[in-house]
């Protein structure tokens, strides 16, 4: 009887138990599905502690410390391009880049070659004249020398001649050298006159011939050809726009060039840069070898590590805007090279100007402000509870949290408040 009692009251406890344990995790499940539904749906962040890396943002372009400029040619006047190689051809050294119109030239080189040829026709005449004189005068030197020793033989045989022969021997004898004397002062003067006579002409030709020289040199500027192996980089003619503020277009087949435009250069890749501009306010926090990350527009797959290389000392205003801002020039050297890097393409960049380790880093989307208060939204169960926060620096990326905040703690990326969940 006792062992029966036992046994009906072992089996309404059991019963009980069951239904206690059903409605444990009918509970627990109804709990965990009400709580799953009150976590707001809304895009999160976990605060980390990290190096904070303070930055100065820059725009800038691609150029090449070390290049090779080809000049239009030192000529009188204006010239035309007739043929061009396009920026980005790859040329060899010897190949031509540029071509200017030679037909002025080529006129003025054909009359200068007439010229020194007449030269050279009038010194062959001179000296066809000279040397028909020199025969001349050669001849009438033989002929007085004749005449001088047959006088002498005369005067030679004056003691069987009369007081009076023996003194018109001598007379003629006299008379004999005097014109042997005059022949030769003669053809002396004539050698001299003559000689004279073809230095003259000889020394037009040579004038002549120095301008074909330069002509024919002027000729040869005319033709553009890479000193070394490179890519071409046209120049912009800045004839062609609208002042200097303006983007004028690059140098193209037709257009006149003036003495010594550049037209085009051959840069030095392994010596690519970046150049830009400083603004005032944050030329001191600048220093050489600071380190940088650029990308470039035209290669928007790869970000390019770089360093300050130099930093102008004064600064420069920027008359294209007004009130006119003033800043400073900067290089930054690049570190990575890609072969699709050319000078004169665009990139922005960031330089690391100040690092803080061991700071507490949240995205700038997750602080908001009321009322003159920082603070963000703490993710605290089921709910987002506003907190005040003091903010260090911050960037594009990132926000240094000085206090309010512990690293792993969820802050909110948009305001709960606005899609009905009140904290």
């Amino acid at each position: 009887m006792l062992l029966g009692t036992c046994k009906r009251i072992w089996r309404q406890h059991r019963a009980l138990v069951i239904v206690a344990g059903v409605v444990v995790v009918a509970g627990a499940t109804f709990g965990a599905t009400r709580f799953s539904r009150a976590v707001p749906a809304i895009p999160t962040a976990v605060a980390q502690r990290g190096e904070f890396v303070e930055t100065v943002q820059f725009r800038g372009h691609v150029i090449a410390a070390k290049s090779v400029q080809l000049k239009a040619p030192s000529v009188t006047g204006d010239i035309q391009i007739i043929k061009l190689a396009r920026t980005g051809t790859v040329v060899k050294k010897g190949d031509v880049v540029a071509q200017f119109d030679t037909s002025k030239l080529a006129d003025t080189l054909n009359t200068r070659r007439s010229e020194m040829k007449q030269a050279e026709a009038e010194i062959e005449q001179e000296r066809a004249k000279a040397r028909l004189l020199d025969e001349q005068d050669r001849t009438d030197l033989l002929k007085a020398r004749y005449d001088v020793e047959r006088a002498k033989l005369d005067v030679s045989q004056q003691e069987i001649l009369s007081q009076i022969d023996g003194a018109e021997k001598k007379l003629a004898l006299a008379d004999a050298e005097q014109r042997l004397g005059e022949v030769e002062s003669r053809r002396e003067a004539d050698q001299t006159g003559s000689q004279a006579s073809t230095n003259a002409k000889v020394l037009t030709r040579d004038r002549a011939k120095t301008d074909v020289a330069q002509v024919e040199r002027d000729i040869a500027t005319m033709t553009l050809r890479a000193p070394v192996d490179g890519v071409v980089t046209l120049y912009p003619n800045l004839r062609a726009g609208g002042g200097f503020t303006d983007n004028p277009p690059e140098f193209r087949p037709g257009d006149r060039a003036w003495n010594g435009a550049t037209i085009a250069e051959l840069p030095d890749f392994s010596t690519l840069q970046v150049s830009t501009r400083i603004d005032e306010v944050d030329r001191g926090r600048l220093q050489l070898k600071q380190t940088a990350t650029i990308r470039v527009d035209a290669v928007p797959d790869r970000e390019f590590l770089a360093h300050v290389a130099q930093i102008s000392a004064l600064a420069k205003t920027e008359f294209s805007t007004w009130p006119p801002p003033r800043n400073f020039d900067a290089t930054l050297q690049l570190d990575t090279q890609d072969p699709r890097l050319r000078p004169g393409m665009s990139g922005s960049g960031r330089i690391a100007v100040n690092r803080i380790t061991g700071s507490i880093l949240i995205p700038p989307a997750a602080l908001f402000s009321k009322a003159g208060a920082t603070f963000v939204y703490v993710l605290a169960g089921a709910k987002f509870l506003p907190r005040p926060v003091t903010v260090g620096p911050r960037n594009e990326e990132q926000v240094a949290v000085v206090s309010g905040l512990q690293a792993g703690e969820k802050v909110a990326l948009k305001d709960p408040t606005l899609g009905g969940e009140k904290p």
